[in-house]
């Protein structure tokens, strides 16, 4: 048997590019004691891999040249020597851009609750980034205004989605009016604001005629410093992501930061590790929700491992729909 992977070749300037990795060949590992070797069968690619592939500084350790690419995988354990797991098991790992994988740190993983993919997704790490970063950080209360932006995708989707159950109004942003049209007619949204359009400002301010309680950030940029000029007194703002600038060599510059004083906003990273010992409270909240129909998801899948460094450009590129996926 023979391992298939993809390592980092190069460091991206500007643009993710195919260029940037290579696949690889390898023997497939033996596991050790207290291991399972794993079939992978789903690699989840999301936006923090672009930090994870540059030298600048971060909350995680970087990718090395010519080091597999990390990421979050699902998979079949085909051989085991964990008491654990059984050959056939499902399970979630950190096995990153291979096909085969020997770890001490895989959990099984219910299919019968959810699709095996789910789990990188609704029901994995993009899940609980919106459970958390919103009720942790956003707090929103009954009739305030939440505003997301990358609201289409896997952790914007469930944002809006959530502010609803909890009795916000929902207004998401998004790039272009087939995913607008997804985000009010099947996720629920009271309002979804095309920022390719052109009319950015007015619209927001349309959609917001009280103003902006919570804006959970995707994106960064622009779309933030129009965000930022809507804030209500005391109003939260959420930081998750940056990706309008994740491929920049010149990071836009906020010029709206002295709303952040006038309006006493409260402004916060949020990083799903630092809630890792409540998971299990996201996952029940989440699982429920789902169960009851409550909750809609949706994926965006390429297929095969070579075809991971395009999945990764174009998630970059705004031009997935939905939480991202590659199929092995």
């Amino acid at each position: 048997m023979t391992n298939k992977r993809v390592v980092l070749a190069s460091r991206p300037v500007g643009a993710v590019s195919e260029a940037n990795f290579r696949v690889e060949e390898a023997p497939v590992p033996k596991p050790a004691d207290g291991e399972a070797l794993v079939r992978n069968l789903w690699l989840s690619l999301d936006p923090y891999m672009r930090g994870r592939i540059s030298d600048a500084k971060s909350y995680a350790k970087g990718v090395d040249i010519g080091e597999v690419m990390v990421g979050q995988t699902v998979g079949e354990v085909v051989e085991s020597r964990d008491p654990k797991l059984g050959v056939g098991d499902t399970v979630l790992t950190q096995l990153g851009w291979q096909l085969y994988g020997a770890t001490q740190e895989a959990i099984k993983i219910d299919t019968s609750r959810a699709p095996a993919s789910y789990y990188l997704g609704l029901l994995g790490m993009p899940g609980l980034t919106a459970y958390f970063g919103l009720k942790e950080l956003g707090q929103p209360k009954a009739g305030e205004t939440v505003v997301v932006s990358a609201a289409s995708g896997a952790v914007g989707s469930v944002v809006g989605q959530l502010a609803k159950l909890w009795g916000a109004h929902a207004v998401g942003i998004a790039g272009g009016h087939d995913k607008c049209a997804y985000v009010r007619e099947e996720l629920g949204f009271d309002a979804c604001i095309d920022y390719k359009a052109g009319r950015l400002r007015d619209e927001l301010k349309e959609a917001c005629p009280k103003g902006v309680d919570v804006y959970f950030d995707n994106v960064g940029g622009e779309i933030l410093d129009l965000a930022l000029a809507r804030m209500n007194l005391f109003g939260r703002v959420v930081v998750c992501g940056t990706i309008s600038d994740y491929n920049s060599t010149d990071p836009y510059r906020v010029r709206n930061w002295r709303s952040i004083l006038i309006n006493r906003l409260r402004v916060q990273g949020m990083i799903v590790f630092d809630w890792k010992d409540r998971y299990g409270e996201a996952l029940k909240a989440l699982g429920g929700y789902f169960a009851e129909g409550r909750l809609k998801y949706r994926e965006s899948v390429v297929h095969g491992l070579e075809n991971a460094p395009r999945g990764l450009s174009d998630l970059l590129s705004g031009k997935n729909f939905g939480k991202q996926l590659v199929k092995l």
